[in-house]
């Protein structure tokens, strides 16, 4: 950076520069969230005002790049595509991955319903959906029969994105479901009787090979495993691939292990790319090219009751969402990503604000 201003290479400091994009004025913020309005200023929100080349100016660029970029849409699937987010291991990015890559779909045109099957009920949160005991939610779904219908609501600020809240009442649905008529298949049947048009179901798994897991596993056609580029990766990983070849052979013939996601991928260590490299050699093409990048804004978007697409579209995370969802729309139709021409790959975050600007 040109002048007296210093500016070290770390992660949280390029992401705050970008985070100050909400302040550039109403065409760089579209959609509620921590903001300082400017005052006294009439800018259209039609035509996005001069961008001068200070940090502040390029993190607005970047967001209204992100949004536009969103907006030129990808090809949607011939049918519905219902796929079940897993990993028995807590703290992968399971439910902001799910979250993260529904919005990034949605902002691409397509229509998205995110099931919360997880009774901490984190998705509905982050999604910004009340699901209070007295909510209609999954709990009524699985347990009660209740059509699905009846507890969708749709999401704030994200056109196109709906979810199916979870309430503390799932946290007993396990024993409950034990003594019911077709336990494992009452998601699926749910979904089958869901009437309104969707390109894709994305449904969040607790973080447990239970009988909620084993619905989603029924329900779904394909598995998308996010898998977090640190030491114990893999640990558990074996056993949610046993279940998932037990569920294909007895209740789910059409279930596959379509994506593997890298999540919080550090390109300053060495952990993080070998890491990487192990999951890529052994499970080949699965692997989704783009990985998401250890990002705050990705950490803090939640507590504000929204996925880091609208808490601050112009951020790494925000990014890497938006491809990832990209190359998973290609795939769904058997087109070849292009990598070249991505907008984002696996690689430091400081390196992305520098190759982007």
């Amino acid at each position: 950076m040109a002048g007296s201003v210093h500016c070290e290479p770390e992660v949280e400091e390029s992401e705050s520069l970008r985070s100050n994009a909400n302040i550039a004025g109403p065409m760089t913020d579209p959609v509620p969230g921590p903001r300082t309005e400017s005052i006294g200023e009439d800018v259209s929100r039609e035509t996005p005002p001069p961008m001068d080349d200070t940090p502040i100016g390029r993190a607005a660029q970047l967001a209204v790049e992100a949004l536009g970029r969103a907006g030129e849409g990808l090809p949607r699937p011939e049918r519905t595509r219902v796929m079940v987010v897993a990993n028995q291991k807590g703290g992968v990015g399971k439910t902001t991955t799910t979250v993260n890559l529904a919005a990034s779909l949605a902002l691409h045109g397509a229509r998205v319903l995110v099931v919360d099957l997880d009774p901490q009920g984190n998705a509905s949160t982050a999604l910004g959906i009340d699901h209070h005991a007295d909510v209609p939610s999954i709990y009524d779904v699985l347990i009660d029969s209740r059509p699905l219908s009846e507890v969708v609501q749709p999401v704030p600020d994200v056109e196109g994105l709906f979810c199916a809240p979870a309430t503390i009442d799932l946290a007993g649905a396990e024993i409950e479901l034990v003594s019911l008529v077709a336990r494992e298949s009452r998601l699926e049947r749910a979904i089958q009787a869901y009437e309104q048009p969707l390109d894709y179901i994305l449904i969040d798994c607790p973080p447990s090979l239970g009988l909620l897991t084993v619905n989603a596993l029924v329900a779904g056609a394909e598995v998308l495993i996010p898998i977090q580029c640190e030491y114990y990766a893999l640990e558990g990983l074996g056993q949610l691939l046993r279940n998932v070849d037990l569920v294909r052979a007895h209740l789910n013939r059409d279930l596959q292990v379509t994506t593997i996601l890298l999540t919080m991928y550090d390109g300053r260590t060495r952990l993080a790319s070998q890491v990487a490299d192990e999951v890529r050699n052994h499970f080949g093409d699965e692997v989704l090219r783009t990985s998401i990048p250890r990002s705050v804004r990705i950490s803090e978007a939640p507590s504000y009751g929204q996925t880091v697409l609208t808490y601050d579209p112009g951020s790494s995370g925000a990014l890497s969402y938006l491809e990832a969802a990209r190359e998973i729309a290609l795939k769904g139709v058997g087109v070849s990503y292009d990598a070249q021409h991505a907008h984002i790959g696996a690689q430091s975050e400081q390196s992305i604000v520098e190759g982007i600007q």
